[in-house]
C-alpha cells in the first residue's frame, strides 16, 4: 500500500530492456527527418530494472478493486464475474486482426457471428429485429429515442414529451433532453412501483413514450406492468425498456410479452464483458415490427451469397457511430449466451434473484429496508436511521473498503434517503455472500458502539478520507520532469 511514483523509483543507468542501436548516422537522420521534428534533449523517462518495473505495476494493480479480486456488489450495474474463456475467444487472431475497412467477402465468419448474436437477442427479448451498433446503454437509449422521434415525424404527429419514472436511471432523462424532449416525471406509489393514477394523468397524445426499467431501480418487478402498457398504448405512445436490469429475468419472461415496443440491451452487464472505468460497452437496440425500419445502419443481412452489411433501409435514422459497433464486446456476449444455452440463462437469473433475497433477509435486521417485499436481482437498504449517530451511507461505503469489499451503489435511487443499492449477481458463492453479510453487520455494530470508526474510514487504504468536492473543483497535477 502507498506505492510511490515510478519517477521516484528511477535510478540513472538502470534498464528493463535494451534496444538495438539504430544504423542511421546523425547527418543522414537530419536529411530524412526535418530538423524541427528532431529532439534536442533525451526523453526524461524513469529508469528501472525489469523486476522493479514489474513489481511497481503489480503493486499498483493490487491497490485497485475489481471483479477478479473482490466482491463487487454495485447495484444497478451487474458487475458479475466474467468467464475468461469469452475473453480468449474474442481475442483469437481471426477476430483481433480484422480491419474495419476490409471487404465484406473477407469477414464472412465475423458477420455470421454478428447475425447470430442479433438473432439470439431477438429470441431472448421477443423483439422483431436488433441492431448491434450502439456503443453502450445510454447510447442505446438515445438511439431508441431518435427512432421514435423519426417515427412520429413521418406520421406528422407532434409529440415532444417523454415520461420517466422517479425511480429511473439518471441516463433516461439525460438521453431524453439530448433528443430534445421535455421530461415528465411519473411518481412511484407506496409499494415502490409506478403510480398508475399519476401515469394516467400525465400520459397524453403529446407523449412519445414511457421509459421504464424492469425490474425498477429498487429491485422490484412492476406487478402492474400490463396495465402500464395498456395506458401508454391507449394514447398511441411506445413503451421503452431500459435493459440494464435484464439479468433479473433471462429465460423467465420476455419484454415483448409484457408490452415493450423498443429496448436496449447492456451486453457489458448482462452478457459477460468486464465494464467500468468508462468502457468497454455495447448497447444493442431491439425493436418491434412497427419501429424496426428505423433501426440504425448498418444491419447484418443474409442472402444466398452469404452475409452482408445492409445499408438499404430508407427509414433508418442512419449511423449512430463509426463502423459496426464494439465487435469484441458483441463476440464475448455471443460466446456467453451459446456456452450457457437456454436453460442455464434462466438459471443465471434465478440464482441472481436468490442471492439478492438472501442478502436482503440477512441485513434487514440491521439496516432500514424501505420496501420489505421479495426483490429481484438487487435491493435497496437505507442508512437514514444511522444519521442520528452521525453516520451516512458514504461512511458505510468507505468502511467496507477497509473490510475488503467494494461498496455498493450509494445515494441511488434518489427516492430513497441515504440509499445503499446492493446487487450480488449470480456469480458469487454463499461463502462470499456470508462474508459480506458479516462485514455489514460489523459496521452496523460499530455505528452503535464506536461511530467515529465508521465516520473516519477508510483506515487501511492507500489514501484516507479525501475532500471529494474540493478534489473535483480544484484538481492539482504534479509532473515529474527532470528537465523542468
Amino acid at each position: 500500500m502507498g506505492e510511490t511514483l515510478i519517477f521516484e523509483k528511477s535510478k540513472r543507468g538502470r534498464r528493463a530492456c535494451f534496444l538495438t542501436k539504430h544504423r542511421v548516422e546523425g547527418r543522414r537522420l537530419r536529411k530524412l527527418i526535418p530538423e524541427r521534428y528532431l529532439r534536442r534533449k533525451a526523453l526524461s523517462l524513469p529508469q528501472l530494472s525489469e523486476p522493479d518495473l514489474v513489481r511497481h505495476f503489480t503493486r499498483l494493480s493490487q491497490e485497485n478493486m475489481g471483479v477478479d479480486s473482490h466482491f463487487y456488489p454495485l447495484g444497478s450495474c451487474t458487475m458479475k464475474y466474467n468467464p475468461k474463456i469469452n475473453e480468449s475467444l474474442a481475442a483469437l487472431p481471426g477476430f483481433s486482426g480484422l480491419h474495419p475497412y476490409q471487404d465484406q467477402d473477407t469477414i464472412q465468419g465475423t458477420l455470421h457471428l454478428l447475425y447470430q448474436t442479433a438473432r439470439l437477442l431477438q429470441e431472448i427479448s421477443g423483439m422483431s429485429k436488433v441492431a448491434l451498433q450502439p456503443s453502450a446503454g445510454a447510447h442505446g437509449e438515445l438511439t431508441s429515442l431518435l427512432m421514435m422521434k423519426s417515427f412520429y415525424e413521418v406520421k406528422k404527429e407532434v409529440r415532444d414529451r417523454v415520461l420517466v419514472p422517479d425511480s429511473a436511471h439518471g441516463t433516461n432523462p439525460a438521453s431524453s433532453h439530448l433528443a430534445n424532449f421535455q421530461v415528465i416525471t411519473v411518481k412511484s406509489n407506496n409499494v415502490g412501483e409506478i403510480d398508475l393514477r399519476d401515469l394516467s394523468h400525465k400520459m397524453s397524445p403529446r407523449a412519445v413514450c414511457l421509459m421504464i426499467t424492469v425490474p425498477n431501480t429498487l429491485g422490484l418487478f412492476e406487478r402492474e406492468i400490463l396495465k402500464v402498457s395498456q395506458i401508454v398504448h391507449r394514447h398511441g405512445g411506445f413503451l421503452y425498456l431500459d435493459g440494464a436490469n435484464l439479468n433479473a429475468f433471462l429465460g423467465i419472461t420476455r419484454p415483448a410479452d409484457f408490452g415493450v415496443d423498443i429496448m436496449h440491451f447492456n451486453l457489458h452487464k448482462t452478457f459477460s464483458t468486464p465494464h467500468g472505468g468508462g468502457g468497454p460497452g455495447s448497447g444493442p437496440v431491439g425493436a418491434s415490427d412497427e419501429l424496426s425500419s428505423y433501426l440504425p445502419l448498418p444491419l447484418v443481412g443474409k442472402n444466398k451469397d452469404g452475409y452482408y452489411l445492409d445499408h438499404d433501409r430508407p427509414k433508418s435514422i442512419g449511423r449512430m457511430r463509426s463502423f459496426y459497433g464494439n465487435i469484441a464486446v458483441i463476440l464475448k456476449a455471443y460466446c456467453y449466451i451459446r456456452t450457457l444455452g437456454r436453460e442455464s440463462l434462466r438459471e443465471v437469473s434465478e440464482s441472481a434473484v436468490l442471492n439478492a433475497n438472501y442478502l436482503k433477509e440477512k441485513l434487514k435486521k440491521y439496516y432500514q429496508l424501505p420496501f420489505d417485499r421479495t426483490c429481484m436481482h438487487e435491493f435497496v437498504l437505507s442508512a437514514k436511521d444511522k444519521k442520528e449517530k452521525g453516520v451516512r451511507a458514504l461512511d458505510i461505503a468507505k468502511r467496507l473498503l477497509d473490510l475488503g469489499f467494494h461498496p455498493p451503489t450509494i445515494y441511488f435511487p434518489l427516492i430513497v434517503e441515504e440509499a445503499l443499492m446492493i446487487e450480488p449477481t449470480e456469480t458469487e458463492s454463499k461463502e462470499t455472500l456470508d462474508s459480506f453479510i458479516s462485514a455489514m453487520i460489523q459496521i452496523a455494530r460499530e455505528i452503535e458502539d464506536e461511530p467515529s470508526l465508521v465516520r473516519e474510514a477508510p483506515h487501511k487504504m492507500p489514501v484516507g478520507r479525501l475532500d471529494e468536492v474540493r478534489a473535483a473543483r480544484e484538481p492539482k497535477f504534479t509532473f515529474f520532469n527532470k528537465e523542468t
